[in-house]
């Protein structure tokens, strides 16, 4: 047995100490929000409402001018943007190519999407931005970009490229899934030309994993139009042939709301808000640099994306790399169960990201398809990842740097086999007992 290490923080971070608590007490208090005259009911719809408020001060939102809407996660966030924005097929959105998927496909379905370009490093091209700009002015409704990559950890100068995309008369939306839980963010009043239109984030990489997330964006945008999803909650009055829509926030929170998931997001950014922001930031980008400090002197790897040690402070705490010769999938099974060492790899839902960083020609790309059409996943390329949250330490990396080093020597007791229908590796002979940890049963 070895302490666990955790270095998955980019996909989902374990809930806060002062999150599982506020919680508990909440669940005495626990009832279905909003037209409740009993007791419970209006504690509920207090606590709901202050979670409202919480998030909208979390990144500097002004309720006259803002709206922040509850929902399941960013993924949902950026979708229901996707239908309350007025599109046609006809409007351009320009996307990122560094995007997660979730802040790329759903503008694949609601208009014409142009991407803009990265540099060697993976970071945004924004000399390539401004021609797109230029190129399609007058027809450009959004610039979707992340405010912080899930893959390299790249962070776009957000309010530089906000005053070029309102020069041009458009919107711009951050996915800040990957932001918000390590740098401050401030959404910025509409009359300042780098303000942020749009903003979304998930509660489960802010330290609160109870499924929630939000879109907080313009009020004018969902003070019109019809919400996508109908029913309960949505509505001021409805006859057998009328509807009179709810104000904003309510038209776009359609049935019973996760209670419990907002007053979870909110003890989690007043958790975030107490110990600091930019001390966070500054303790991130102190294990960044000693990460890359060590990481490159292991022979065989390679990072992809900004590997300066002296410019950690302007990206985040994500860092993915190769390990030559092994396969990616192999590298983080052998980090699981020999070292005790949870990491992710694979494409990160980045597809586009990934093909770029690793230089994928089309040839290349249309066999990976060909093969995962015939069901064999063996050869799909992608990536290991490591990612930190503020709880990591140095002595985390250092466990990380000398796994590694065995690796990359063939070090490691187990002899593992892939399963080439799902590209995965495990030790021949071994499974986890699982039930020996967690189970429902028992």
């Amino acid at each position: 047995m070895r302490r666990y290490v955790n270095l998955d923080n980019a996909a989902s971070t374990p809930a806060l100490r002062d999150v599982l608590d506020t919680v508990n007490r909440f669940m005495e208090w626990y009832a279905s929000v909003h037209r409740g005259t009993g007791f419970k009911s209006r504690v509920a719809t207090r606590a709901y409402e202050d979670a409202r408020e919480t998030v909208a001060r979390f990144v500097g939102a002004d309720s006259h001018q803002h709206v922040v809407i509850f929902g399941k996660n960013t993924t949902e966030a950026i979708n229901k943007l996707s239908y309350r924005l007025p599109l046609a097929s006809e409007d351009v959105v320009l996307v990122s190519q560094m995007e997660h998927h979730s802040n790329d496909l759903p503008w694949r379905a609601r208009a014409r999407v142009e991407h803009i370009g990265l540099d060697v490093l993976g970071r945004l091209d924004e000399a390539h931005l401004g021609r797109l700009l230029q190129t399609h002015a007058g027809r450009i409704k959004l610039v979707a970009i992340t405010g912080g990559s899930n893959v390299t950890g790249a962070m776009p100068d957000l309010h530089r490229v906000a005053v070029k995309v309102h020069a041009a008369g458009a919107q711009i939306l951050v996915d800040c899934a990957q932001l918000a839980p390590h740098r401050d963010l401030d959404i910025g009043a509409l009359d300042d030309p780098a303000h942020l239109d749009y903003v979304t984030l998930s509660a489960h990489k802010m330290y609160a994993p109870f499924g929630t997330g939000a879109l907080i964006g313009r009020r004018d945008t969902f003070e019109r139009g019809e919400p996508e999803y109908r029913g309960g909650g949505t509505i001021e009055f409805v006859s057998l042939d009328d509807v009179t829509w709810a104000d904003a926030p309510d038209r776009d929170e359609a049935g019973t709301p996760n209670v419990v998931g907002a007053v979870a997001l909110a003890a989690a950014m007043r958790a975030l808000s107490s110990i600091g922001m930019e001390r966070i930031a500054r303790h991130e980008a102190e294990l960044t640099a000693y990460a890359l400090k060590r990481l490159t002197a292991i022979r065989g790897l390679r990072i992809y994306g900004d590997a300066d040690p002296l410019r950690a402070s302007q990206r985040l705490g994500v860092i993915a790399f190769n390990l030559e010769p092994h396969p990616h999938a192999l590298v983080a099974a052998v980090l699981a169960t020999e070292f005790g060492i949870g990491v992710r790899n694979g494409c990160f839902c980045a597809h586009p990201y990934l093909i770029h960083l690793l230089g994928l020609t089309h040839d290349d790309v249309l066999q990976v398809r060909s093969s995962m059409a015939v069901g064999d996943r063996s050869a799909v390329p992608g990536l290991v990842r490591v990612s930190f949250g503020h709880y990591n330490t140095t002595d985390d990396i250092d466990r990380l740097a000398e796994a590694l080093s065995n690796i990359s020597r063939g070090e490691y007791q187990g002899k593992y086999y892939q399963d080439r229908t799902t590209g995965e590796y495990a030790a021949q002979g071994w499974r986890p007992d699982l039930n020996g940890h967690f189970s429902l049963s028992g």
